[in-house]
């Protein structure tokens, strides 16, 4: 994450606020007007969420049939960069093609240029610039994916891992102390670095 401030123009973006009778705390949302989310009846964001210019975020993506299903979850303090995919995996299974759920916990940073088609994101993990991450991956909590890398399908990373190179394979681990870390890092450019100018 960048660590100078970055202004944002209140009009380019959509802020959630919160609705008194709404048991669920997903206010504080910042969703920019020139990124492009597709089925936005299926996705839930978790609050305190941003979601930067040409995002593109796949809601519509789903397994067929009536009613309503949360296709993608985001939890809170996550922050998605430009022009970063976020889109569920896909299979094909007995001779029929459909789209799974995916699921980002809180504290999760996705870089710029990236695509994301994982099964399971946990909570404090900071996914770098141009990264691949491929359908049905699981993220567990507190991992960092290196700038450039490209994790296979069906990958598990471990937990406190640092995985990167093409394909992505672990090339560090992380301290005990990095989930505090993480946090510090999303509170801090929610709160005190992404400012409207």
């Amino acid at each position: 994450m960048e660590s100078a401030l970055c202004h944002y123009d209140k009009r380019e973006y959509i802020e959630t606020v919160r609705v008194p009778w709404c048991v669920r705390e997903d206010t504080g949302n910042k969703v920019s007007r020139k990124s492009v989310i597709c089925g936005s009846q299926n996705i839930v964001l978790g609050g305190k969420t941003i979601i930067r210019k040409d995002c593109i975020v796949r809601g519509d993506l789903r397994r067929t049939g009536t009613g309503h299903a949360v296709v993608v979850a985001i939890g809170r303090y996550c922050f998605l960069g430009e022009r970063c995919v976020i889109r569920p995996p896909y299979k094909t299974y007995k001779g029929v093609f459909n789209y799974y759920p995916m699921k980002i916990a809180d504290h999760v940073v996705v870089g710029q240029d990236s695509v994301v088609e994982a099964a399971q994101i946990g909570s404090y993990v900071h996914i770098g610039k141009n990264c691949v991450i491929g359908r049905f991956a699981i993220i567990k909590d507190c991992c960092r994916i290196l700038d450039g890398a490209v994790v296979p399908p069906n990958t598990v990373v471990p937990s406190f891992s640092v995985f990167g190179g093409n394909p992505a394979r672990l090339v560090d681990e992380l301290p005990e102390s990095i989930q505090e870390v993480y946090e510090t890092q999303t509170k801090e450019f929610y709160y005190d670095k992404f400012l409207a100018g």
